[in-house]
């Protein structure tokens, strides 16, 4: 049934109908408290695992101090124990527990990932949309940057400018993850705007008398939102890997505690030559988790950009 004004509203339920005024509440509850976009990435399997895996992290993280047991550099313990009661993960070749440092690195990881991933992201964003939108000069200059991007071996670069930094810490480290990550992105909202720059929304805001920049801003960059996110998560990935490549070939900050420093802590001190299999399984492990739960959250995000990929 419809109001005067035409507004559609739900039939009231008959008397005694207790399971449809429980389904009308329900269905009321989820259209004005969910966004569409959450009901989507919701309803598909492999992104709901992936984003309660993501809040697991983010509340370890945020809730560090209270879940470790022991500070991250407190070596007051007996040096290369095993898992006990006291150390569940044993302790390292310097008497310090593995799982608070487990517990502590997650901070790391997550902070590298969201800085870092956030700037190549916006960088790839501001030169990719411009390159695409105005075409000429401005295109070759911006798209010869981009090629020089892809072409320049990302691995070799990334750990000369780790090794021969004058300052090191985690801020180089995403730093150098930014100025090498940022290429391919562009490349591809690049392509994408190219082909959005004809439509007739568009034409419509020029003609209008819009700027460059409020076009691309505010009628292109919406409509390429689950590209962006996409573009964010790839990003973001790719940061926490590098950080723990970096940090595990010990081109990382010795003082910050991240699960490739414990790596590379561990291959030092002969962990699996000890018997301290936990110390080099547990980073690994963890880190592959928190990888996994980026790759399942971009099958939601893929949903939100192609409805033949939804589940009912």
């Amino acid at each position: 049934m419809t109001t005067p004004g035409g507004t559609p509203v739900a039939a009231p339920a008959a008397a005694g109908d207790t399971e449809g005024v429980g389904i009308a509440a329900l269905d009321a509850g989820r259209t004005h408290r969910m966004p569409g976009w959450f009901v989507i990435l919701w309803r598909n399997g492999k992104c709901r695992l992936g984003l309660l895996l993501l809040a697991a992290f983010v509340l370890v993280a945020v809730l560090a101090p209270y879940i470790a047991p022991f500070g991250p550099r407190v070596d007051a313990f007996a040096t290369s124990q095993g898992p006990t009661g006291a150390h569940w993960l044993g302790t390292t070749a310097q008497g310090e527990d593995v799982y608070s440092q487990i517990v502590y690195g997650a901070r790391t990881s997550l902070l590298v990932g969201v800085v870092a991933g956030t700037l190549s992201t916006l960088i790839a964003m501001a030169v990719g949309l411009t390159a695409g939108y105005l075409q000429g000069f401005v295109d070759e200059v911006l798209s010869f940057f981009v090629n020089l991007g892809l072409v320049v071996p990302v691995l070799p670069l990334m750990i000369t400018l780790a090794a021969y930094a004058p300052v090191k810490g985690l801020g180089l480290i995403i730093v150098v993850i930014t100025v090498t990550g940022w290429a391919h992105g562009a490349r591809i909202k690049r392509a994408q705007i190219i082909t959005l720059r004809t439509r007739d929304y568009v034409t419509a805001a020029k003609f209008a008398g819009d700027s460059t920049a409020r076009i691309i801003t505010h009628e292109i960059a919406p409509n390429m939102m689950s590209l962006i996110v996409v573009g964010f998560m790839s990003s973001a990935l790719g940061a926490i890997g590098a950080e723990a490549g970096l940090a595990f070939l010990g081109l990382g900050d010795p003082q910050t505690t991240s699960w490739g420093t414990m790596l590379n802590q561990a291959s030092l001190g002969g962990a699996m030559t000890t018997g301290q299999w936990a110390w080099v399984v547990a980073p690994g492990l963890i880190l592959a988790l928190l990888v996994t739960s980026f790759t399942l959250i971009n099958f939601g995000v893929d949903a939100l950009s192609n409805p033949h990929l939804r589940e009912d």
